[in-house]
């Protein structure tokens, strides 16, 4: 079972044997300079959903340039995740460029499915620790008013035979939520109220001013009521939805019913167009730039699963991060967990232990959305500003990954 895999791997953490390297400040650290995002807004009928991949990465990249007061020449590699776009390495190449970065720097994307985002800033870590770049930026983004990522055409009947979890693989999303809530026992009443109180957190944290400090406003155009296209500036998440109580969450029907029906458009995460990024170097280069740093990522591990039940994949990524960290969940401030479903969300809970007020302070997928590849980008954004917020420094980040991976990231907040 995956929650005895959990207990042996979490019997092996050493607590606190390597806090003090965490919390270290060494010259070569990877260090964040600039933590930036979009607002998240509905697909197909939100703020983006006029705009075009290309466009909200070029107005994310513009503001990178000039919010980071860096010469772009210096940027020497942007990494992409996304999910959904096949073309996306051509768009960001082009929205590089009309943002103000030199040809000389270098972009690719990649997919890793919710996670790439984080893989993204780990490749441009690795990078950086290699000595292959010394400055690169981490960005993922998401158009879901254009596509997603379902699996259409059937596999080859060949791979199909040779494993049941090969076939597992193309389980629609939806139905791997019920396939959690149906073999860990986790109730529709249970859900809702996990969700019920993501929207609570989000509506707290956005009334307060919390997100002001990690969203860029991005100009755009929007189509109104006539089809009229008209310029408008996107300042705030649009999925948040105030006075959500579980009780009226426990009004919306099921999803899936065909597959379990615990599953709604309430106590899932939203389709969302949005982007972030990341601004990393070295600690000398940003020191030797005066650069402000305010945050170190630290490492980040991926973990394979079965792909039937690929939601509680934070449960088997963070337990591998905090070992090869030696350092123990207590020591951990903030966990920002990607709330693709109530159901996973509520199992990595109660299976790591974790309380509201440290798990996703500020809500999480389930009321601000989930833009697949920006997502891992979107939590260290997030997590590092509610660092700042309470003067908190260690920062987990983690996600689900379709197809049975999880994948987590550890961060440091180093604002002065």
């Amino acid at each position: 079972m995956a929650s005895e895999r959990v207990g042996s791997i979490l019997k092996h953490i050493n607590p606190s044997s390597g806090l003090e390297d965490v919390l270290s400040k060494k010259p070569d650290d990877i260090v964040i300079t600039l933590a930036v995002r979009t607002p998240l807004c509905k697909a197909h009928k939100g703020g983006f959903k006029n705009t075009s991949l290309e466009y909200m990465i070029y107005a994310l990249l513009k503001e990178v340039r000039e919010r980071s007061n860096l010469d772009p020449k210096l940027v020497e590699d942007i990494a992409l995740g996304n999910v959904s776009d096949g073309k996306a390495a051509y768009k960001l190449r082009a929205a590089a460029l009309a943002a103000g970065f030199p040809n000389t720097a270098s972009a690719y994307s990649l997919n890793r499915f919710c996670s790439s985002g984080l893989k993204a800033t780990s490749d441009i870590a690795n990078s950086i620790t290699q000595g292959s770049i010394d400055v690169g930026i981490a960005i993922g983004a998401e158009n879901m008013t254009v596509g997603g990522d379902a699996i259409t055409d059937p596999f080859d009947p060949a791979v199909l035979s040779q494993s049941a979890e090969s076939a597992d693989c193309v389980q629609p999303m939806g139905w791997t939520s019920e396939n959690v809530s149906r073999d860990f026992a986790i109730s529709r009443a249970e859900m809702d109220a996990y969700a019920a109180q993501s929207f609570q957190k989000a509506e707290r944290a956005q009334d307060a001013g919390w997100f002001d400090d990690e969203i860029v406003p991005i100009k755009t155009k929007v189509a109104g009521k006539d089809g009229k296209l008209e310029d408008v500036v996107l300042r705030r998440d649009e999925g948040v939805r105030k006075g959500t109580t579980a009780e009226s969450l426990g009004k919306i029907r099921s999803a899936f019913p065909q597959w379990g029906g615990k599953t709604t458009g309430g106590n899932a995460s939203q389709l969302t167009d949005g982007a972030s990024a990341l601004l990393l170097m070295k600690r000398s280069t940003a020191q030797a730039l005066g650069q402000p740093i305010v945050g170190k990522y630290h490492s980040s591990v991926t973990a394979g699963l079965a792909p039937r039940i690929m939601g509680i994949g934070p449960t088997i990524a963070i337990p591998k991060l905090l070992s090869k960290a030696a350092i123990s969940l207590s020591d951990v401030d903030v966990v920002e967990i990607n709330e693709a479903f109530a159901s996973m969300a509520v199992y990595c809970r109660d299976t790591l232990g974790l309380t509201p007020d440290k798990m996703n302070p500020r809500g999480g997928a389930i009321a601000l959305g989930h833009p697949l590849g920006a997502t891992g980008v979107r939590l260290a954004v997030t997590g590092l500003s509610e660092l700042r917020r309470t003067k908190k420094k260690i920062l987990v980040i983690s996600m689900c990954v379709g197809t049975g991976m999880g994948m987590a990231g550890l961060f440091v907040n180093e604002a002065e």
